[in-house]
C-alpha cells in the first residue's frame, strides 16, 4: 500500500476528528457510549497510542520492552493512561494529538517500508501500523460524534477499517479463546469487496454498518449486516479490528 496517501487518510481522518471536537465546546469530561470514557479520555488515548506507534517505529527494542511489562495488565495499562492524563487541559490534549500524529506521519514517511512494527498484537507492516492508526482515530472519532448526537456521513477512508477488520478474523477468534477457523470468509459491504469469490460463508450490508461492528461501535442487532454459512455467522458476533482482549461492546437496541 501507499505510505504517502495512508499518511494522508490518517491526517484527514484527523481533521474530521477535529471537526467534531469543536461541537463539544470547551466541557471535555460529556461522558461517551464507551462506559467511564469521557470526550477528554477518548482523545488522551489516540495521543498517547500515537506517540506508542511512533516509537515502535523509530525504536523497536525500546517499544517492546515497555510492551512486554505492561502485557500482563492490559485493563489496567490502558486505565493508567486514562488517569495519568486526566488533568491535562483541552487545548493541551488538542495540541498533543495534533502533533502526535504529525510525528507518526514523518516516522511511517521516512521508514523502510519493508520492516516488521512491533505492537500489542500482531507484528505489522508500516502500513499496517498506519491502517490500524486511521481505525483507531476513526472508532474513537465516532464515540465522539455519538457523546454530542452528532451524524458524519462515510468517506473512501472507509475501506481501510474495513479492511482491518475483515484481515483481523483470526484474532477475533483467538482473542475469544476459540478455534480459529480454516474456511475463508468474503465480506461484500457496498462496493468493498475482500475474500475468495467461492467462500461459501459471506458477509454483507453496508460497509459503515460492517465498520462500526468490527470496531464494537454497534451491536450486530443494530446493523444491516446478514450472514451466509455458520463461520461467517459466529464472527459477526465476536468481529474485532483492535488488538488486546475483547471490548464489551454495545448493547442491542442503543443505536437503533
Amino acid at each position: 500500500m501507499d505510505i504517502e496517501a495512508l499518511c494522508d487518510d490518517l491526517l484527514a481522518e484527523r481533521a474530521e476528528l477535529f471537526e467534531h471536537v469543536d461541537l463539544v465546546g470547551d466541557d471535555w469530561q460529556v461522558p461517551t457510549p464507551s462506559d467511564g470514557w469521557t470526550v477528554h479520555d477518548q482523545l488522551t488515548h489516540l495521543a498517547w497510542f500515537d506517540e506508542a506507534s511512533t516509537r515502535a517505529i523509530l525504536d523497536p527494542v525500546a517499544f517492546c520492552a515497555e510492551r512486554d511489562r505492561m502485557r500482563s495488565g492490559v485493563g489496567y495499562f490502558v486505565d493508567a493512561i486514562r488517569a495519568d492524563n486526566t488533568a491535562r487541559s483541552p487545548s493541551d490534549v488538542r495540541t498533543w494529538l495534533a502533533s502526535s500524529g504529525q510525528a507518526l506521519v514523518a516516522a511511517a514517511r521516512a521508514a523502510d517500508p519493508t520492516v516488521r512494527v512491533p505492537w500489542y498484537g500482531p507484528d505489522m507492516t508500516v502500513a499496517s501500523s498506519i491502517t490500524a492508526r486511521i481505525m483507531e482515530t476513526w472508532a474513537h472519532g465516532q464515540d465522539v460524534v455519538d457523546a454530542v448526537g452528532a451524524r458524519r456521513s462515510p468517506t473512501p477512508r472507509l475501506r481501510h477499517v474495513a479492511f482491518l477488520g475483515w484481515r483481523a478474523l483470526p484474532f477475533s477468534f483467538t482473542a475469544h479463546d476459540r478455534p480459529v477457523p480454516t474456511e475463508p470468509v468474503r465480506v461484500e459491504v457496498d462496493d468493498l469487496v475482500f475474500g475468495p469469490a467461492d467462500a461459501t460463508n459471506v458477509v454483507r450490508g453496508s460497509a459503515l454498518d460492517f465498520c462500526l461492528l468490527v470496531t464494537q461501535r454497534r451491536h450486530l442487532a443494530d446493523t444491516d449486516l446478514r450472514a451466509d454459512g455458520p463461520v461467517a455467522a459466529e464472527w459477526l458476533t465476536i468481529a474485532q479490528a483492535f488488538a488486546g482482549p475483547p471490548g464489551s461492546g454495545r448493547r442491542p437496541g442503543q443505536f437503533r
